[in-house]
């Protein structure tokens, strides 16, 4: 097998990043991008390194931060700017390789492999790379080198920011085997707390661990775990156009209050899964059913699911299988603080289906002309012109306002 070089690049504090290019005024300053303070999901989604030098952290309560850092400067997020910035620097990627795999927004995988020839090897493209980006969109990043996916992200998170980490095939267990597991792409902190039951702390006491353990405890997963670890992961860089399979698409919120009782759950799940049905019919696919997430406020989680006779893209049925899970398998112990719905079991919509022989077509064929006319007037409008009544006269304003559209006995 030819020997590959494959590089990791992360644009370092991508939010707070774009934010100071956008208003130098803030360089110079702790700076945090965060959600509304005034709701309790306000929270940190990116901070700068003056920030994080108080020990901010991406995901604590906007008044948590503030209390660390008296004099932080808080920004709302603008995501129209950063998909502007990712889509530059992906630009300038391609410029290297067509195997330009995104991970996310702000980071993607190339495989320069056939580019070594005009450009030079690994660690000088990942240079050139780093100076263009700096140069050109005033930001910076972090570039991992190696021979695998998961070795070049672990570089790029070596050492930040602002820098290039090489993890050469001849050499790489000086450098990653004395590592924590929890370094390791893939291994979360549940993952890495059992690895730990099992006296597995560094990635190469899981390289050298005995098989049949990890695959008895972990699956499939395990095997990967391992594999990865020993330096074994083959899998191909992307390239961009590449389409990969949808298999779900979920919305979830935790909205102003707990919620108590079905009857306060059932807006909110209505409004998620008008999003939901928006994208199904961006995106042109159909779900085969529907998962239901549910967070009380001790933080344990629930999770229910079933699936439908019929294949849909209607919100208004994904919204009322969602409910019917709510009120049969929910015991209401505690209030929700947060819920999220997701369609799942994707296909597309000309794809054909085996129609269950008991169900009514005709009522869901009504439901989903409904959806669909109710979505296109939203998108010549604007969104939220039209919609289901009980969102509009919802007293609790969790959801926007727009004409009432009332119908059907279950979405009362």
């Amino acid at each position: 097998m030819v020997a590959r070089t494959i590089l990791h690049c992360d644009m370092n504090n991508f939010f707070a990043s774009v934010e100071t290019v956008k208003d130098p005024s803030l360089a110079g300053k702790p700076l945090a991008v965060c959600g509304s303070i005034e709701e309790r999901h306000g929270i940190v989604l990116a901070k700068n390194e003056l920030a994080k030098a108080y020990g901010i952290t991406t995901g604590e309560p906007v008044v948590r931060a503030r209390a660390k850092c008296r004099n932080l400067t808080v920004v709302s997020p603008h995501y129209e700017d950063y998909l502007k910035y990712s889509a530059l620097a992906r630009t300038i990627y391609s410029e290297y390789t067509d195997l330009v795999e995104p991970y996310g927004v702000d980071e993607c995988w190339l495989d320069v492999t056939g580019s070594e020839r005009l450009f030079g090897d690994g660690k000088t493209i990942a240079e050139a790379l780093r100076a263009r980006i700096k140069r050109e969109l005033g930001l910076t990043i972090s570039v991992g080198v190696s021979f695998n996916k998961v070795f070049a992200k672990l570089g790029s998170d070596l050492k930040k920011p602002d820098a290039v980490t090489v993890i050469p095939e001849a050499s790489f267990r000086d450098t990653v085997f004395p590592l924590k597991v929890s370094e390791l792409f893939g291994v979360g902190r549940s993952t890495a707390a059992e690895l730990f039951r099992y006296g597995i702390f560094t990635i190469g006491q899981l390289a050298t661990a005995y098989p049949p353990l990890l695959q008895q405890r972990f699956g499939k997963n395990g095997w990967r775990m391992r594999r990865d670890a020993a330096g074994e992961n083959t899998d191909p860089v992307l390239s961009l156009d590449t389409e990969i399979p949808l298999k779900s698409i979920g919305h979830g919120t935790t909205p102003r209050q707990d919620m108590a009782s079905l009857a306060e759950a059932w807006p909110i799940m209505l409004a998620l899964c008008e999003e939901i049905g928006h994208r199904l019919l961006a995106c042109r696919k159909r779900a085969r059913g529907v998962s239901l997430s549910l967070r009380d406020n001790t933080l344990k989680t629930r999770q229910y699911q079933c699936h439908f006779p019929i294949p849909t893209d209607s919100y208004s049925v994904i919204a009322s299988a969602a409910r019917s899970l709510l009120a049969e398998r929910h015991v209401w112990e505690r209030p929700l603080r947060s819920l999220s719905v997701t369609a799942i079991d994707l296909i597309g919509d000309h794809v054909p289906y085996q129609a269950d022989f008991f169900c009514d077509a005709e009522r869901l064929a009504r439901s989903e002309t409904i959806d669909r006319v109710m979505d296109a007037i939203n998108i010549r409008y604007g969104k939220g012109k039209i919609r289901y009544g009980v969102l509009v006269q919802n007293p609790r304003g969790e959801v926007g306002r727009g004409i009432g559209f009332g119908r059907r006995e279950e979405l009362r």
